[in-house]
């Protein structure tokens, strides 16, 4: 055997095994999760004092990732008539409330101020389904300009997953 050919098999056989090792020890690139298709949620809440008066209004998209875990939203509530502002919160599995994530604010008609919220939220555990639920304030003109709220659910937005 050549002093050459012995060389070059040497450099073979540490390549090689340079790669087994980096074969076995890197870890591999974990797989994107698949989401579902978009849900789109709409949620309009009005005065229930006979006035019929539109307080706020919650509209976007949800949408459940394939390893049950996770869900991702992208939502706007338009502030109209509510006062002080209308907030939303999003429960996961009919208990267990996540409050959602502010992102910025714009301006749209018939909004005071329309805030956006969105972001990929890991539950930690299976998510079945989500709901949103909206609160509002107003003062009733029908009675006696006294403050009421009310709160307002979606439906049920439930994981195509499971």
């Amino acid at each position: 055997m050549t002093e050459r050919s012995w060389g070059r098999r040497l450099t073979t056989s540490i390549a090689l095994a340079v790669t087994a090792l980096a074969v076995t020890f890197l870890p591999a690139t974990p797989a994107h999760a698949a989401y579902s298709a978009d849900q789109q949620v709409y949620v309009q809440v009005l005065a229930n004092d006979g006035s019929g008066m539109q307080l706020a209004r919650l509209e976007g998209t949800v949408a459940f990732d394939d390893s049950n875990t996770k869900y991702r939203y992208t939502l706007s509530l338009c502030w109209q008539n509510a006062y002080p502002q209308p907030s939303f919160l999003i429960k996961v599995n009919g208990t267990t409330t996540n409050y959602p994530a502010w992102t910025g604010s714009t301006s749209a008609s018939g909004c005071q101020q329309v805030a956006l919220y969105g972001g990929e939220n890991n539950f930690g555990g299976t998510v079945y389904n989500l709901r949103f639920d909206v609160t509002a304030g107003w003062f009733s003109a029908s009675n006696g300009y006294q403050y009421m709220t009310r709160t307002k659910s979606s439906g049920t937005f439930d994981n195509p997953f499971n």
